[in-house]
């Protein structure tokens, strides 16, 4: 804690939408596009890295230490570590935490860190049935073991498992996230109106973000092997209206449910990566910080709970410091979906729940509407897993920068119950 950790600099891709297709870019080619560019600007060397950090919740089976087959291809050298960390949602926040661990043991001095998902290539899966059918196919030596082994095949041994539903789905609860939202809008009374006239507003906010700019600077522009040039997020929905959201169907609960596809999170690909620097590392090469991590949080919580989990990390990480929400000039809570994000508005508002839960006598209230996701979030940008937790951190940043400095707290929810959070104080 008695070593500054500074942002130095800080890129991303465009988060594109996934179509119910493959996308034109892997993981490693959506974190090397970003990365080189990031890298190609600073007044250091890319092999001058002490390491790359790189958060992945679904590396493919050709990229799994996806952290070193990236480093290499941004040109960082063989003798630069690199290696992948995994806390689903906020792998990328993992990676800048693991980073400033290793800063302030002296390990390193100067890290890039960040995230990455190419979601839309998620795999399909064989089933059981199918795996143990191959396997008795493989393990058939003459012709009638494989004749009475066809006998036993079935049609329904082809209808594959899709992979991403499989990862999002909660493995002791046995719930889908999606689920698990809906568990938040039955406990705090959230209406389907109002999870939809949040997630019009966060497409409001992205529109606006876009025209004003506000996304440019930390955006790195794509070209897929077509020419195709990529400078946007592609998942906004200029023409959101409430009574659009209103036509779709519930998607987790099809019965009693009020979360669906427009008031959730977009399945998306995506990259965003972090420069930390300590200060030896920013007297050694001349640095300009932008800004410092002053601390992090990380909590555990109820599976079935897990959207709550912004609001469990970041109580302790402002009781620690002597902060209440209403004290930071801005907050991103990343959007998984719109009743995750007004649960955790009201859980900050309600004294039983933060008396049962933190043991405080008064609820810290809530963040100020116009200092929370100011620019929107994932309900309009899409929510590429790994990436998701520095892209936070770095649209904090650069919101804080461009408001006059300050404080700012980045806080995310993570599948499995658990929540994350880091509080950042930019650097004149």
């Amino acid at each position: 804690m008695s070593q500054d950790i500074y942002i130095i600099d800080g890129a991303r891709t465009p988060f594109l939408k996934a179509r119910n297709a493959p996308g034109p870019f892997a993981a490693a080619d959506l974190a090397t596009t970003a990365g080189r560019a990031l890298l190609m600007r600073q007044r250091f060397d890319p092999d001058q890295l002490d390491e790359v950090i790189l958060g992945c919740a679904s590396p493919s089976p050709d990229e799994v230490n996806i952290g070193r087959v990236v480093a290499l291809r941004m040109g960082c050298g063989l003798k630069v570590p690199g290696w992948t960390v995994m806390r689903n949602c906020a792998s990328g926040m993992q990676a800048l935490d693991s980073a400033m661990n290793n800063i302030r043991a002296g390990r390193s001095q100067l890290v890039l860190a960040g995230g990455v998902d190419a979601l839309s290539r998620a795999p399909l899966l064989f089933s059981d049935a199918m795996v143990r059918w191959l396997s008795g196919w493989y393990a058939a030596k003459t012709t009638g073991a494989r004749v009475a082994q066809l006998r036993r095949f079935r049609l329904g041994n082809l209808a594959p498992v899709i992979g991403i539903m499989k990862g999002l789905t909660d493995p002791i609860v046995g719930q889908l996230m999606g689920q698990t939202a809906e568990n938040l809008a039955w406990t705090f009374g959230i209406s389907r109106e109002q999870m939809d006239a949040y997630a019009v507003q966060s497409h409001q906010r992205v529109a606006a973000a876009q025209d004003a700019g506000h996304f440019d600077a930390e955006i790195v522009p794509l070209i897929d092997r077509d020419g195709t040039v990529y400078k946007a997020d592609d998942g906004l929905r200029r023409d959101a209206s409430p009574a659009g959201l209103a036509k779709l169907k519930p998607f987790f609960d099809k019965q009693y449910g009020q979360v669906t596809a427009g008031n959730s999170s977009q399945i998306t690909d995506g990259a965003a990566w972090l420069v930390l620097a300590s200060a030896a590392a920013v007297e050694r090469f001349g640095l300009q910080p932008l800004a410092r991590i002053v601390d992090s949080e990380w909590a555990g919580l109820a599976p079935d709970q897990m959207g709550l989990g912004p609001v469990h990390a970041a109580v302790p990480l402002l009781q620690r410091h002597g902060l209440q929400p209403r004290d930071l000039d801005a907050w991103e809570i990343n959007e998984a979906f719109a009743a995750q994000v007004i649960a955790c508005l009201r859980a900050l508002q309600d004294e039983r729940y933060c008396r049962e839960h933190f043991g405080l006598a008064q609820a810290p209230g809530a963040p100020l509407s116009d200092r929370l996701n100011v620019d929107g979030g994932a309900v309009a940008l899409g929510h590429p897993v790994g990436a998701s937790g520095a892209r936070i951190v770095l649209h904090l940043v650069n919101v804080l920068r461009r408001q006059g400095g300050g404080r700012g707290v980045a806080s995310i929810c993570i599948g499995g119950g658990q929540g994350g959070a880091m509080l950042v104080e930019t650097v004149q």
